[in-house]
């Protein structure tokens, strides 16, 4: 039996599996990351047939052919569209597969703390239609707080804070449980919608994802710069004359139109800790909390934040691995995959999911 059971180790993918609003990333077990591509398909109108998956699709974002839209399938970390997303994460998992198509994967997925037992049941029944044996699912925070190093074992209490793209979590960790935690389907999305509102009502110009993106990742800041009147052209299309045009624009235009956005979150997380236990509360004073997700590496966010709540905020390493990081060290200890992960199979086989066509 041990001859046996040491060879179906061989042939199975362990893969931990974090489908978030951005992007889809795959770890496996003992080979780490494999596959980090932005969770989109490319649609042609005409058939209804996907033509491009992730990365490939992205680069067509914008600049479609005639017949072609980039679609996100998934909206603040959960099944929007249930068919398209089955066949993404198909996709995603037979790419990120590492030999022959017999091998048996089982996956342990994220997903954001007030996920419906409807939408969890439609992410189970994704991955399940992607080939994958056995599926396991964890919440994004607790998988999050193990992906920084916050150990099971620890009693004492951790707060994580995932921004993500499409949702914000906030999780409150001890003994390798949740404490409390708070979830809002907003996340660093909303700056692009403000950046890209602002520049339409007051400078008539109209941009698209790839420009907003750009400004959000590389020349706003949510902390107050030193040099306000610091500058940038921005090109696209004239509201009024529908002509290419561009306008410059400075990063102290853009700072309130990013500070109303995170300080919404930061509101969300200052109220989360307002209701914590003393000896909780106590634990989170002395450590402070660890920012992670893509919307982490906003410039300024961890100063901002600090002087928000007045606690010690760090950056993760890596911000944007720690759930993926989490979800995959769970196939290192059985006991604690099993206590974690929530498969609620009565509960889940009997919701209907309303995506399917």
């Amino acid at each position: 039996m041990l001859k046996i059971s040491s060879l179906k180790k061989l042939v199975t993918d362990s893969m931990a599996i974090d489908l978030g609003t951005a992007s889809t990333i795959i770890a496996v077990k003992d080979r780490g990351v494999v596959l980090d591509e932005p969770s989109l398909v490319a649609i042609n109108e005409l058939t209804e047939e996907i033509v491009a998956f992730g990365q490939e699709a992205a680069d067509m974002s914008g600049r479609e052919g005639r017949d072609i839209v980039v679609k996100a399938p998934l909206i603040g970390g959960v099944v929007a569209d249930f068919e398209r997303t089955k066949k993404m994460l198909a996709h995603f998992v037979r790419k990120a597969k590492s030999g022959g198509s017999n091998l048996a994967i089982q996956a342990v997925m994220s997903m954001v703390s007030d996920v419906t037992h409807v939408e969890q049941r439609a992410l189970l029944n994704a991955a399940e239609d992607a080939g994958i044996g056995k599926v396991f699912m964890m919440e994004e925070g607790l998988a999050a707080a193990f992906g920084v190093g916050v150990l099971p074992s620890d009693k004492r209490a951790s707060a994580i804070i995932d921004y993500g793209a499409g949702s914000t979590n906030i999780a409150i960790v001890a003994k390798g449980s949740i404490v409390t935690s708070t979830s809002e389907r907003h996340g660093s999305h909303e700056i692009n919608d403000a950046i890209a509102t602002h520049l339409r009502r007051h400078r008539g110009i109209q941009v698209g994802d790839e420009t907003t993106e750009m400004l959000k990742t590389s020349f706003v800041s949510t902390f107050l710069p030193d040099d306000i009147s610091k500058s940038i052209e921005v090109r696209g299309r004239d509201v009024q004359t529908g002509s290419p045009a561009a306008v410059d624009v400075t990063i102290g235009e853009l700072y309130p139109v990013v500070e109303g956005v995170v300080r919404r979150i930061a509101q969300l997380i200052k109220d989360t800790l307002t209701e914590l236990r003393p000896e909780v509360a106590a634990d989170i004073y002395d450590r402070g909390v660890i920012l992670t997700g893509g919307g982490s590496l906003l410039d300024g966010l961890d100063q901002y934040l600090r002087s928000y709540i007045n606690l010690a905020v760090t950056v993760a390493d890596e911000p944007r691995y720690a759930t993926v990081k989490g979800l995959v060290k769970m196939f290192e200890d059985q006991k604690l995959l099993d206590r974690v992960t929530a498969n609620e199979m009565n509960v889940l086989r009997d919701a209907e999911i309303p995506f399917e066509a």
